[in-house]
């Protein structure tokens, strides 16, 4: 009895240290952040629903940091990881000194995503183009290219969009003004899961697809919106109608532009908006580079040597665990996709690979610390050895 109880116990803890780490997602993150904004969203059609259970999630600009550029995200019919969730969507804010990316999320309501219009039933606030009851996703094909004949969970309402904006950003310079609501805030404080792993592989692609790039489309990407995740070369693919405005991207791009890590809460949840949230980072390879570390000056060349060895030996090995996750990540990914797993475990799945991401982050910054704090004291000293008394002065 006493053994039961302890076990019971403990799978209760489990369970609310589960609840805690979900919730936690939607409130700080981080990632990249830069100083110039990015185009207007473009004019494009929505692709017909591939069928049931499918919900609209809109296109949008990423950045690449390494290539210094933003690339056009294009928009998808997702399925629900869950039923009863919605999605919201990512937006970029404004936060006094630099922009920062709010990736999205699933969860019972839609929360804050910064006032974007990004149509197909996300008019800034809340989303009309759809809802759930029953188990089933009714579909508002008032706003949703919907084939009636296949898809029969329908309805048709009218929506109120009275204020039609290509603005891609919130706060800033000629980005939108508006603050979250109350039942914004509290939907932000909801069960939240990160996206879907189709999702997280459907903007990789994007990100590798030089068409996509805003300095080579000019604010009009060949692909605006595809079918399902990835579909990038179905025949339904949906290319843009025009830009949704003019875009000239800065000569330097981003290659000058001050960019950093950032841990931001999300707007919702502190006083102001104008802050960030940047992606979170699922795999290894989401992270930023690591940065080799800078030779120790001392003034003592044999210390300095010393302190470069360590420094290069933790860097090998930081770098060598990195590659050890990715690889062990992306062969669970690749079992996941033989067994043809539900969406359900692929989730599971992304969410354990994200903790690992994470810690390993953790671990390698409390190294990188570690180390700096056993060098520093021993330079610092050697700095400031009182000079030899007994040498003339010049």
């Amino acid at each position: 009895m006493h053994i039961r109880f302890i076990r019971t116990l403990l799978f209760a803890l489990v369970i609310a240290m589960l609840s805690v780490s979900v919730t936690a997602f939607a409130q700080v993150a981080m990632g990249v952040v830069v100083t110039f904004a990015r185009p207007p969203l473009p004019i494009y059609e929505q692709p017909l629903c591939p069928g049931e259970g499918y919900i609209w999630t809109p296109g949008y600009w990423a950045y690449g940091d390494d290539f210094d550029d933003y690339y056009w995200v294009p928009g998808t019919w997702v399925l629900a990881p869950e039923i009863g969730f919605l999605w919201t969507p990512g937006y970029w804010a404004w936060g006094g000194e630099s922009f920062v990316f709010y990736d999205g999320y699933w969860g019972p309501r839609v929360g804050f995503y910064g006032g974007i219009v990004y149509g197909f039933g996300y008019l800034g606030e809340g989303y009309e183009g759809g809802r759930w009851e029953n188990g089933r996703f009714f579909y508002n094909t008032t706003v949703n290219n919907i084939n009636i004949t296949e898809i029969h969970n329908v309805y048709n309402a009218r929506v109120n969009n009275t204020t039609v904006t290509r603005v891609s950003y919130n706060g800033g310079n000629g980005g939108i003004n508006r603050r979250p609501k109350p039942e914004e805030e509290a939907a932000a404080r909801e069960k939240h899961i990160p996206p879907a792993s189709v999702q997280i592989e459907h903007a990789h692609a994007a990100r590798t697809n030089p068409e996509l790039r805003a300095s080579v489309n000019m604010g009009k990407p060949s692909v605006a919106a595809t079918p399902k995740p990835g579909a990038f070369k179905d025949r339904a693919v949906v290319p843009a109608k025009e830009a949704g405005g003019s875009y000239t991207p800065p000569a330097n791009r981003g290659k000058n532009q001050p960019r950093t890590n950032a841990t931001a809460a999300r707007p919702e949840n502190r006083p102001e908006n104008n802050a960030s949230r940047p992606s979170t980072p699922v795999h290894p390879r989401d992270l930023p580079p690591a940065a080799r570390p800078t030779a120790p000056n001392t003034g003592n060349p044999k210390l300095d040597q010393k302190y470069q060895q360590q420094q290069e030996k933790q860097f090998g090995k930081q770098e060598q665990e990195r590659q050890k996750l990715q690889q062990k990540q992306e062969q669970e990914d690749q079992r996941l996709a033989r067994q043809k797993a539900d969406e359900g475990k692929k989730q599971q799945t992304e969410q354990r690979h994200q903790q690992q991401t994470q810690q390993l982050q953790q671990k390698h910054e409390q190294q990188q610390r570690q180390t700096q704090e056993k060098q520093e004291p021993r330079q610092k000293q050697d700095k400031q050895q009182p000079p030899n008394r007994d040498k003339p002065p010049n």
